[in-house]
């Protein structure tokens, strides 16, 4: 897996301040998208143990409240693979903090429906996860007064409690 960006202190996506990790690759190609240089999976750097270590380090402080995973696409596949162990380390190290994940799939149809029963990784990957921001940026419902999210179509998703109810839940913001 490549990323095109790591970011030490970000406060636009997700609560409180966060790292965030910008994978490379992404198959939707949405119109407007403000990340169009990381829709090619060979674009940036090789996404190597020296990478999450560096993640480690930079969430290693009490004013952050966790990890973002943006894109390019983060459940691609292969950005699936390169992502599982850093949010593995991430949550055994720090079980307080959360992990964000920014996708244009839609989490039921998408992700729970035809990658979970396909694919391990998915399903590994989502046990860890706590908010999916989910559906593909919509350039003409493109609103800037809603928080953490491009455009109205768009959810912001508590994972864990979506996967207990069998269906979507929206994430609280504080």
């Amino acid at each position: 897996m490549n990323y095109a960006d790591i970011k030490r202190v970000d406060v636009a996506n997700g609560e409180g301040v966060r790292v965030s990790v910008f994978v490379s690759g992404c198959n939707h190609h949405c119109k407007g998208c403000f990340n169009e240089c990381a829709w090619d999976f060979n674009y940036g750097n090789k996404f190597t143990e020296e990478q999450i270590d560096q993640v480690i380090n930079y969430l290693d402080h009490d004013y952050i409240s966790g990890l973002s995973l943006l894109g390019g696409e983060p459940l691609e596949k292969q950005n699936q693979e390169g992502l599982l162990p850093l949010v593995k380390k991430v949550k055994e190290k720090f079980p307080n903090k959360n992990i964000w994940c920014y996708t244009g799939f839609d989490f039921e149809k998408d992700v729970v429906e035809k990658m979970v029963p396909n694919n391990e990784t998915t399903k590994e990957l989502l046990k860890y996860i706590d908010v999916v921001v989910d559906g593909k940026f919509e350039e003409d419902k493109k609103d800037f007064s809603l928080r953490f999210r491009g455009s109205s179509n768009q959810r912001i998703i508590d994972v864990q409690e979506s996967l207990k109810e069998h269906k979507p839940v929206d994430f609280k913001l504080d």
